[in-house]
């Protein structure tokens, strides 16, 4: 799926301590075409999650008791419902922390409804690109061409079991690529597609990364057969994928 169309189907999660906030935010979100739950800390999070399925959380940083860091880890545990994250902080060691354990995108208070509606659109519409399979990652297997994808561990090998040095960036770009095989991916859907997954952003040379992973996995880096640029669009995995679940130990 290439967008992603708001509707009262999209139920939002907002988990913040100021009432009015919740309120506002509330009351904003339902006039976009959202259905909105609020809650004003963990507890009463985890009731909304045990009734309906939600598919997205603003989650407040700095909540009283457990705050939102420890809640999203708790989150990631259990699911994979994106998380937008509130915080007064503005430390950069902050926000990679949340990107590691799952955080899918930020924004400061005080902040402009609107922004964060256009912010919940874009975290909705990348998350929402899944695997034409449907199939959870975890755990998974992909093979194209002569090459095994591990995703869990983040490995890929040969057909024969050799080991392939991929450095974090190239394992994440090309884990974004073979789960959706012959969907265009533009570069700003690349970088999107990459928050939250590595420790470091993606360079903006988007290009230099393929090249590099290309001279890596391609018989003929000069005329790939894997990963194909298209003129005006952005890149296609054009391999024909398959998945194996396997179990981890």
């Amino acid at each position: 799926m290439n967008s992603y169309d708001t509707t009262l189907t999209t139920h939002l999660l907002i988990v913040d301590d100021d009432q009015e906030i919740r309120v506002l935010l509330k009351r904003f979100l339902s006039k976009q075409g959202f259905r909105v739950s609020v809650a004003a800390n963990s507890d009463e999070m985890q009731e909304i999650l045990s009734k309906w399925k939600i598919d997205l959380v603003v989650l407040d940083r700095m909540l009283p008791g457990k705050d939102g860091l420890a809640i999203c880890a708790e989150l990631r545990d259990v699911s994979r419902v994106p998380v937008v994250m509130l915080t007064v902080l503005g430390e950069e060691n902050d926000r990679i922390e949340g990107f590691k354990i799952g955080v899918d995108d930020y924004l400061a208070k005080p902040f402009n409804p609107h922004e964060l509606l256009a912010r919940v659109k874009a975290v909705l519409r990348r998350t929402h690109m899944a695997p034409p399979t449907g199939a959870d990652s975890f755990g998974q297997v992909l093979e194209f061409g002569h090459w095994r994808l591990n995703i869990a561990l983040r490995q890929l090998t040969s057909r024969s079991g050799t080991l392939v040095d991929l450095s974090t960036t190239e394992i994440d770009l090309l884990t974004i690529l073979a789960e959706r095989p012959g969907i265009v991916l533009s570069r700003d859907q690349l970088l999107d597609l990459s928050r939250g997954q590595v420790e470091i952003p993606f360079d903006r040379k988007i290009d230099m990364q393929v090249s590099r992973l290309r001279r890596k996995i391609e018989d003929d880096p000069k005329n790939p057969t894997l990963i194909q640029t298209v003129r005006g669009g952005g890149y296609r995995f054009a391999a024909e994928v398959s998945s194996i679940e396997k179990s981890i130990s």
